[in-house]
C-alpha cells in the first residue's frame, strides 16, 4: 500500500509528521553511553533472576508431576490436593511477577529511559 505523503526532511528540523527521528550515529552513541548502561543493568538485574526462579519454580511443578505422583496427590483439603494448589501457584506467581516488573518499570527504568529518549529528540 503506497503512501501519497513525501517522506521526512532529513535537514534537522521538524516536519509536518514531527521531529526527525535521530541517525545511526546518535543511537550508537546512546548505546554506548553509560547512561544507557546503568539502565541496561537496572532492567538485566531485576528481570535476569526473576526469570530464572520462575523457570526453577515451573521445571519443579513439572518434576514433582512426573515423578512425585503421591506428593502431588496428597489432599490439602476436600478435593483440593498439591498439584491444584501448586499448578494455581503457578499462576499466582506469573501475575506477581508482572505486577512486580510494572513497578520496577515505572519507579526506576521508565525515567531513566525518558530522560535518554527526550535528550535524543531534543538533539536530533
Amino acid at each position: 500500500m503506497a503512501t501519497e505523503a513525501p517522506p521526512p526532511a532529513r535537514n534537522g528540523t521538524e516536519t509536518d509528521r514531527g521531529p526527525v527521528p535521530p541517525t545511526t550515529e546518535q543511537f550508537t552513541e546512546v548505546q554506548e553511553s553509560e547512561e544507557f548502561g546503568e539502565l541496561r543493568r537496572t532492567c538485566r538485574s531485576f528481570a535476569f533472576p526473576l526469570t530464572l526462579a520462575f523457570i526453577a519454580w515451573y521445571l519443579l511443578y513439572v518434576l514433582l508431576s512426573n515423578y512425585a505422583g503421591g506428593f502431588m496427590g496428597t489432599k490439602v483439603f476436600g478435593n483440593i490436593n498439591m498439584a491444584l494448589v501448586l499448578g494455581l501457584g503457578q499462576f499466582l506467581t506469573t501475575f506477581l511477577i508482572a505486577w512486580l516488573y510494572s513497578r520496577h518499570a515505572a519507579n526506576r527504568l521508565d525515567p531513566k529511559a525518558e530522560a535518554i529518549k527526550s535528550r535524543m529528540e531534543g538533539d536530533a
